[in-house]
């Protein structure tokens, strides 16, 4: 891409100075995809730097026309390597058209060194964009299961379940022999992507019954046999091992079956995610003591947003009073400009509950009137029915907003509380009559 920008002001790879690579680094910021560029006219072909719509099922939003400031990063890097390997081989500029700026750190170099540890690599590019730190999203146990249930052969099912049960990467996975699995003591050997170190991961037993099943397709199938052959194939003919394209496809194509847009690196959240390993094996602690020089499993081990607001909100409860509503006057003044704000609404017996969107919706919301014990009298018709209109608007508002986990949820309420009226409304009619 850098080519092509500096072909079209004229000046070689070779002649690059700091300008041009100012030049370039706002330019990709600012400009659209290059598989984008030749569906739209020449006026048009600059970024909206807004992200697509989220996604109905994991509320992840859509990839936007412009890149990612993670893509931008990585191409800062790679060209700033690039030419100081063309520097030191004395075939480039002497002067890094990318150069490190020491003075774009947050705070004073090395203000509090531990003269017994090693120097970090704090060093940031001057062209380099701030990458925003995100926050890990596994997929749900519900979402999980159903996804799991959707994957069409023994492969694809053995390889999810490896995936989330050893915490590899899919690269890692896809590069393993028939000799590196070893079923007896539920190992697996993976090269390392970095160290190109191999190193044995810890699997689930569920994960090598479904390699043993896989097994028995390959030799029907005819796939060439060996210690030293691929342990993963296409199963199109003619058979070709697996590469690491063709089994994001495939996790892309079971995703899309369930209106979601999950990734082969949602799965390694969930590997390091407690309580949110379905088919992790006997040592728990094994994928994240064997990678714990991973920066993703560093990423998933900050903080979640939800457990996050969790915590920040117990500590606050100590602290906070529970607002009662005068008498005479509304739970809820202004019920119109309540209803449209950003939070998750329940609509309880005697009253509201108002959740924020980080905290997700309660556990407990309208739990009494799903429960099968129950019991209501005809007495309560009138609140019955006020909290069934309240609850059917919550959940048009929450269609309009696309939450669907949360129209769900208020169709569950509306049905039940619907069946206790009709019974109401028999029971009161046997006994007028009576």
């Amino acid at each position: 891409m850098q080519r092509r920008f500096l072909d079209s002001v004229g000046v070689g790879w070779d002649r690059a100075s700091r300008a041009e690579a100012r030049d370039f680094s706002c330019w990709i910021q600012l400009t659209v995809k290059q598989r984008l560029q030749a569906s739209r006219p020449k006026t048009a072909r600059w970024s909206s730097r807004t992200p697509g719509a989220p996604n109905p099922v994991t509320g992840k939003p859509a990839p936007g026309d412009g890149y990612a400031p993670a893509t931008v990063a990585h191409s800062e890097t790679v060209l700033r390597r690039f030419y100081d390997f063309h520097r030191d081989a004395g075939t480039g500029p002497i002067l890094n058209p990318f150069p490190l700026d020491m003075s774009r750190r947050a705070r004073r170099a090395r203000a509090h060194h531990n003269p017994m540890d090693e120097w970090a690599h704090e060093r940031t590019g001057r062209y380099r964009p701030v990458v925003p730190r995100r926050i890990p999203k596994a997929i749900p146990d519900d979402w999980f299961n159903q996804l799991f249930a959707v994957l069409p052969s023994d492969r694809d099912r053995a390889l999810v379940a490896f995936w989330i049960s050893t915490g590899a990467r899919a690269s890692e996975l896809l590069g393993m022999r028939q000799c590196d699995i070893d079923p007896g003591q539920q190992l697996i050997s993976v090269v390392r992507k970095g160290s190109r170190a191999r190193q044995q991961l810890p699997a689930s037993a569920d994960a090598f019954v479904w390699q043993r099943l896989y097994q028995q397709d390959l030799l029907r199938l005819g796939v060439p046999r060996g210690r030293a052959q691929p342990a993963w194939w296409t199963l199109r003919r003619p058979h070709r091992p697996l590469t690491y394209h063709a089994a994001h496809r495939m996790f892309e194509r079971a995703s899309a079956a369930l209106g979601a847009d999950w990734t082969l690196h949602d799965l390694r959240d969930i590997c390091n995610k407690p309580g949110q390993r379905r088919h992790v094996a006997a040592g728990a602690d094994g994928p994240a003591r064997l990678h714990r020089d991973d920066p993703a499993l560093r990423l998933a081990g900050r903080p979640r947003l939800r457990t996050a607001y969790e915590e920040a909100m117990s500590k606050a409860r100590t602290r906070l009073t529970l607002p009662i509503a005068p008498a005479g006057r509304p739970i809820i003044p202004g019920r119109v400009e309540w209803l449209r704000t950003e939070m998750l609404k329940t609509r309880v017996a005697h009253g509201y509950c108002s959740r924020q969107l980080a905290a997700e919706a309660c556990p407990y919301a309208n739990i009494c009137e799903q429960c099968d014990n129950y019991v209501t009298a005809p007495g309560f018709i009138p609140q019955l029915q006020a909290q069934l209109t309240d609850i059917t608007a919550l959940r048009d508002d929450a269609a309009e907003r696309g939450w669907h986990a949360e129209v769900a949820r208020h169709s569950r309420v509306i049905a039940s509380i619907q069946a206790h009226l009709q019974r109401l409304t028999r029971t009161a009619g046997t006994g007028h009559t009576t």
